[in-house]
C-alpha cells in the first residue's frame, strides 16, 4: 500500500455583515506545488464561509490523504477537533444545550469528506501576520467584492 500524500491546507471565510455578502478562501500546498481556490455568496454568514472553504478545499483532493488544516475559525477548529459536531449529528443536529446546531447541512458535508482524510488542525489567530491566512483572507474578501 502506497504512503499518504501529506496536503497543507489554509483556510479562511470572510462576510460583510453577519449575515451579508459572504467569501472564503483556500490555499492547497503538496510539495513545492500551491493550489488556490475561492467563491462566495451574496448572502451567507462568515461560519457558513469557514466551512465552506475547509469543505472546497478537501473537495479538491484526489485521494485519501494525510491534511494538515490551518484556520483560523475556533468554530471550526473546535467543533472538530473537540467532537462537538459528531455529537451533534449523533442527536440529529442538536447540540448539548438542547439548541438546534447552526449549518447542519455544511457539517453534514464536512464529517462526511473528514471519513477519507487524516486531519491535524492548526488554529491561528487571525489578521495576525500569518502568510497563507493572510492570503485566504484577501482571496475571500476579494470574492464579497464581487458582491457590492
Amino acid at each position: 500500500m502506497s504512503e499518504q500524500k501529506h496536503i497543507e491546507i489554509f483556510t479562511d471565510g470572510a462576510c460583510s455583515g453577519n449575515p451579508g455578502p459572504g467569501g472564503w478562501g483556500a490555499v492547497l500546498r503538496y510539495g513545492g506545488k500551491i493550489k488556490e481556490l475561492s467563491g462566495g455568496e451574496p448572502a451567507t454568514t462568515n461560519n457558513r464561509m469557514e466551512l465552506t472553504a475547509v469543505i472546497k478545499a478537501l473537495e479538491a483532493l484526489k485521494e485519501s490523504c494525510h491534511v494538515t488544516l490551518t484556520t483560523d475559525s475556533k468554530y471550526v477548529a473546535d467543533a472538530i477537533e473537540k467532537g462537538w459536531a459528531k455529537g451533534w449529528k449523533s442527536r440529529g443536529w442538536i447540540k448539548a444545550d438542547k439548541k438546534p446546531a447552526l449549518n447542519s447541512d455544511l457539517w453534514e458535508q464536512l464529517l462526511h469528506l473528514l471519513e477519507k482524510h487524516k486531519l491535524k488542525i492548526v488554529w491561528v489567530k487571525g489578521h495576525n501576520g500569518h502568510p497563507e491566512n493572510e492570503r485566504c483572507d484577501r482571496l475571500a474578501v476579494n470574492e464579497i467584492e464581487k458582491y457590492r
